[in-house]
């Protein structure tokens, strides 16, 4: 999501114009402006600035499906459904015997 189209939703929701979000941030309503049309790319901590002063908080969070190897999930996906239903089987039969081990080591 881009920042003008965060920016412009979180001032609405927070019932500012860009006039009143500039006062309460200290930022230009200029800027505001800018940024809102997309014609600026501010830094974080100016999207931070402007989020706050709306009531949110800038989160940076890892990008969806990052570090997953998409291969094991197209080899299940070529398998029948009585193929998947046998591979499920099996893996919960494992999971079975790992938390059977588990348990009789005393771990938690």
């Amino acid at each position: 999501m881009r920042a003008a189209d965060i920016l412009r939703a979180a001032r609405a929701h927070a019932g500012l114009t860009q006039r009143a979000l500039a006062a309460r941030a200290g930022v230009p309503q200029p800027t505001i402006a800018m940024i809102e049309s997309g014609r600026q790319d501010p830094r974080y901590r100016t999207v931070d600035r402007l989020l706050k002063a709306c009531g949110y908080e800038l989160e940076l969070l890892p990008r969806a499906g990052a570090g997953i190897d998409p291969t094991q999930f197209r080899a299940t996906l070529r398998l029948s459904p009585a193929g998947r239903l046998k591979r499920a089987t099996e893996g919960a039969r494992a999971l079975s015997v790992l938390r059977a081990a588990r348990s009789a080591s005393g771990e938690r």
